[in-house]
């Protein structure tokens, strides 16, 4: 929960990721129905819903800057994998088969009602971001198929 920073901090995380000081990157998916929200600011409950945005945001970071497409996935799934000891992250022989499919290449409005979260509180709604997951597959099995 940290407070809102200015522009300088934001850049100065972005090259710690692009540097590899930041190797990992995650959501802190909070999805907070409108009732948590509508408080006064310092009084309503910490957090944005961040789980259908962290892909496009992913994206964007590796479009603006000289981290590659691949790096930058490694920051939302291989590094991850790795700091909790947990066999997931790559696609190898034997490995379960826990597959995000995505398509880099899709642009699209994020609007509320068609997020699938339960939380519709986010700064990026009604923005146009590049990205959109396809499929989940877990454990070979396809649990959400969004074509």
């Amino acid at each position: 929960m940290p407070p809102l920073r200015s522009l300088a901090d934001r850049d100065a995380l972005r090259q710690g990721v692009i540097s590899g000081v930041i190797d990992s990157v995650c959501s802190d998916h909070q999805p907070h129905g409108m009732d948590a929200k509508l408080a006064p600011f310092s009084e309503s409950a910490a957090g944005i819903s961040g789980l259908e945005t962290l892909l496009p945001l992913v994206l964007k970071l590796a479009d603006e800057t000289a981290l590659s497409l691949s790096d930058a996935i490694s920051r939302v799934t291989l590094y991850p994998a790795q700091i909790l000891n947990i066999k997931v992250g790559r696609l190898l022989p034997g490995a379960p088969a826990d597959l995000c499919i995505f398509d880099p290449d899709f642009s699209g409005i994020r609007e509320s009602e068609k997020l699938v979260s339960m939380g519709r509180n986010t700064p990026f709604l009604e923005c146009n971001m590049k990205g959109k997951v396809t499929a989940v597959i877990v454990g070979g099995k396809v649990i959400t198929d969004q074509n």
